[in-house]
């Protein structure tokens, strides 16, 4: 494993989000839902993400998120990504998501 310096870890932008919205995206090659998370003073931004698995629509509204805002946006079939949702893989390598153990604000940042 590479070794990265504080200032490597601080440049990545890491915000908590509530999902406010999770559409189904029939349009991805791998099962996945559109997310319309709210971060705060950072705006409402959409991603995708592979989590079909572990977690049903109903599961996710209201739940907070840990994204990568500062990557690029990525196009994703007919959709534009505006960030990274967080997660672990599991032992069958389905994702289970980055979570905070209470309600923090919108926009927090992981320190």
């Amino acid at each position: 494993m590479e070794e990265i310096s504080w200032s490597d870890f601080e440049k990545v932008s890491l915000k908590v989000g509530t999902i406010l919205d999770v559409l189904d995206f029939p349009e991805a090659r791998k099962p996945a839902f559109k997310l319309k998370v709210d971060f705060g003073e950072y705006g409402i931004k959409w991603s995708s993400a592979q989590i079909t698995k572990h977690y049903t629509k109903d599961d996710l509204i209201g739940r907070q998120v840990v994204g990568v805002l500062n990557f690029p946006k990525k196009q994703i079939a007919n959709f534009i990504s505006e960030f990274l949702v967080t997660g672990f893989s599991d032992q069958d390598g389905h994702i289970v998501l980055t979570a905070v153990e209470r309600q923090v604000p919108n926009g927090s940042s992981l320190i």
